[in-house]
């Protein structure tokens, strides 16, 4: 999005993108996830917060195609659903976008960019990639989020972890999706990156797109957030819109609220004997 766009209005009304309703995974006698419910709106942001093993990288799979929810409603644009690859998720307009971004470090950005889906000119024995193409619309479609790289031609692998992150979300929203889901995308970055990040996951947001934010840090989704989810273990334990949270209570419920204050107080330390006013144990001095 360039500077003179104006950001496209937010659809509110009619179906969400993407809704899950009580959904549930089981691994035999395994709950991965219980009874969660989202919603995924265009022109909005709906962020997933949790630790380690609260069940977002189940609820990744479950939307991008990979696993089938065992219990519960799936429905993208209001049609009940249950995708069968992740290929089918691709042609229903939802594009994933994880950690390890599945880039070809030693590539070019545009090959990277166009990875899969590769346009080609000429017929029969003369078919070739369309390398030109392919430069001038990666270049083009970079510069559109506002992202101006030096050289398209360079290894991928040379970008900061933000540049490549950027270039992903840039190639998703090339490719026609509905919804973004980016799985983590400031965890191994520093302060400046992360906010380069979200920068173009706000861009996206304006863009239309909805997106699905996964964090365990409550500052980056508060920063940019519509929706908040709450996981624990695989079930929810918190539902908010940004108008009926603060990010002090978000941080709370993030940190485990009364669990964190308990810890807290086990950790306060134990009062020296200069605080009790008298002396050490085992002074005998008279």
């Amino acid at each position: 999005m360039t500077a003179t766009q104006a950001p496209a209005p937010r659809d509110t009304a009619g179906p969400a993108l993407v809704e899950l309703d009580d959904v549930s995974k089981y691994y035999g006698n395994i709950k991965a996830l219980e009874n969660v419910s989202l919603e995924v709106r265009a022109g909005e942001i709906s962020c997933v917060l949790g630790d380690n093993g609260a069940g977002k990288s189940t609820l990744i799979k479950i939307i991008a195609g990979l696993h089938r929810h065992d219990a519960g409603t799936f429905r993208i644009e209001g049609e009940e659903t249950t995708l069968a690859n992740p290929r089918d998720a691709l042609d229903r307009g939802i594009a994933t976008v994880y950690q390890d971004l599945a880039v070809v470090p030693l590539m070019p950005v545009w090959r990277n960019f166009f990875l899969g889906s590769e346009p080609t000119k000429g017929v029969g024995p003369f078919k070739r990639l369309d390398v030109r193409r392919m430069r001038e619309t990666t270049r083009a479609e970079l510069l559109r989020m506002g992202i101006d790289l030096r050289d398209v031609d360079q290894p991928i692998g040379t970008l900061s972890g933000g540049e490549r992150q950027c270039v992903a979300i840039a190639r998703a929203v090339y490719f026609g999706a509905k919804v973004l889901v980016l799985d983590e995308p400031t965890a191994a970055l520093g302060v400046k990156q992360s906010g380069v990040v979200l920068k173009y996951v706000a861009a996206a947001r304006d863009a239309g797109l909805g997106v699905v934010l996964i964090t365990h840090n409550p500052h980056h989704a508060y920063l940019v957030g519509d929706r908040f989810v709450l996981l624990k273990r695989g079930a929810m334990s918190g539902s908010h819109t940004k108008d009926d949270v603060t990010l002090d209570e978000l941080t709370r419920q993030m940190a485990g609220g009364s669990e964190l204050e308990e810890l807290s107080h086990e950790l306060e330390r134990a009062p020296s004997p200069d605080r009790l006013g008298g002396r050490p144990v085992g002074d005998d001095t008279p």
